[in-house]
């Protein structure tokens, strides 16, 4: 398992953590480089988003005709230009149009590597293989921090290494993933017709509210620990590395799901998560560290949830579920990152968190149900 697992651990990284989600991290420094507003950082935190979900579009049609593991390549290769581009970005067109091109990328690898899973690990792991390889997000954010104390304020010296890092990355999938899902069946493409959509309605609805409810988190949380709370450098960043490796625990996802159920796991989920936007209000250092906790577990926690669920909704072709899933995702958070942007612009820091905290709630009492796909 592990020689699928690890390397699909190394290229989730790169191509969330590294590619997407480090955007936040910079965010405080590439804002005063490059003097961009609260609601220019949400447009280029929404350009990765867009561009994720347009990949996901896609996802399903390049893997039933180049296969998984050209997918896999293909997602690190997007990454690396986009990073390199935003390192060397100018200006706020550049930096936008560099975060899209490096957003493609985790687009593609969540249902390829649902496939390879699939193809490669025996029923009984798959869950667990899942899990484990989306907890690649956890273990990228972990390697940010470090990386922004070295480089302090050169923000685009960190992208370089992130560029190379992911070369590597995409050197190690080529090799591992050789023999394993080379010449392995892919299942005809399903069109995503009426009845299809309607099938994973609750699936899409749930995944929406995530991705909305999140992603306030990913692109200003540490600008508002910087601004609001007063945090230093170090603090701040440290602030982000809790949040990564309280993301590992994210990987008892699948064990939750066998004891608790799907319904009852997703509502423990989005009411921690929509927690941790409420408790980083709160004016003390401990609690900001309690709500990058609360956020890091619980995200990864629910991105392996609709893993699991659109794998279970679509059995036959798990990477159409998984597609579906993260396209709803990324849907949510595209809006969520423009909506916050220009809520703190208009309103306050506080009040946006507030604001996305009780939307978050509210997707408690989102519907959980898998309907047959063959009904």
């Amino acid at each position: 398992m592990w020689k699928i697992v690890l390397p699909g651990i190394s290229m989730i990284g790169v191509t969330y953590a590294f590619a997407r989600y480090s955007f936040g991290l910079f965010l405080p420094d590439i804002s005063s480089d490059l003097d961009l507003s609260e609601s220019q950082a949400g447009y280029v935190g929404s350009a990765a988003y867009i561009a994720y979900t347009a990949a996901l579009i896609t996802a399903s049609i390049f893997i039933s005709k180049s296969g998984a593991r050209h997918i896999v390549l293909l997602s690190g290769v997007t990454a690396i230009l986009g990073m390199v581009g935003m390192a060397a970005s100018p200006n706020f067109i550049t930096l936008l149009l560099s975060a899209f091109i490096a957003g493609l990328g985790s687009g593609w690898i969540s249902p390829a590597f649902s496939q390879i899973v699939v193809q490669s690990l025996t029923p009984v792991l798959q869950d667990k293989g899942n899990t484990w390889i989306n907890t690649g997000t956890s273990v990228g954010i972990i390697l940010t921090g470090p990386a922004a104390l070295l480089f302090s304020e050169q923000w685009r010296w960190a992208y370089v290494l992130f560029a190379v890092l992911a070369f590597g990355s995409v050197w190690w999938n080529a090799a591992a993933l050789r023999n394993k899902t080379q010449g392995s069946s892919v299942p005809a493409r399903l069109e995503l017709g009426t009845k299809l959509l309607l099938n994973a309605r609750f699936l899409i609805f749930a995944s929406i509210g995530i991705g909305f409810a999140s992603s306030i988190y990913w692109t200003f949380s540490r600008s508002y620990v910087t601004l609001i709370h007063d945090f230093p450098i170090t603090e701040s960043v440290v602030f982000w590395i809790i949040m990564g490796g309280a993301g590992i625990l994210g990987e008892i996802a699948g064990a939750i799901i066998n004891k608790l159920g799907l319904a009852s796991s997703y509502r423990l989920g989005i009411f921690v998560l929509s927690s941790s936007l409420f408790v980083l209000i709160l004016p003390y250092q401990p609690t900001s560290y309690f709500s990058a906790v609360l956020f890091g577990i619980s995200f990864i926690f629910m991105t392996g949830l609709i893993i699991v669920w659109g794998t279970r909704q679509f059995p036959d072709s798990p990477f159409i579920g998984v597609s579906i899933a993260f396209f709803s995702l990324g849907i949510g958070q595209s809006i969520g990152s423009i909506i916050a942007g220009l809520l703190i612009e208009g309103t306050s820091y506080p009040f946006a968190f507030i604001v996305f905290s009780i939307i978050g709630v509210l997707f408690v009492f989102s519907k959980v149900k898998i309907f047959s796909s063959k009904s």
